[in-house]
């Protein structure tokens, strides 16, 4: 299992870029993209971003982005892009897996 989990952080580091897919409405489609992030948009505002867990789990990770919401995340979008989320993505449950999404790249919290 450790040769799956090195592969899969060695793929995020050097392979392609996660990019961003917007949905309009204010809830997450029931099955999200491999890869992608997906931001849910209702008129023109942000709700929130759900992404699968990028160790493998297959978890759905949906993180809010209201301004009113606690806890909540701020996403950015690069000219060509690649998402960047802040703060990091730390899940209290399950696999526990501890990540920052910068540039569409997953980067690993030791």
């Amino acid at each position: 299992m450790k040769i799956l989990t090195w592969f899969r952080r060695l793929r995020d580091r050097y392979g392609p870029a996660r990019g961003i897919q917007v949905v309009e409405g204010d809830t997450l489609p029931p099955i999200l993209p491999v890869r992608d992030l997906v931001l849910a948009r209702d008129d023109g505002d942000d709700w929130s971003v759900g992404l699968r867990c990028p160790c493998g789990c297959g978890d759905t990770i949906e993180l809010m982005v209201l301004e009113d919401a606690r806890p909540r995340w701020d996403v950015a979008v690069d000219q060509v892009g690649r998402p960047t989320l802040h703060p990091s993505v730390w899940r209290k449950a399950g696999c526990r897996s501890h990540f920052w999404v910068r540039h569409g790249r997953i980067l690993w919290c030791n």
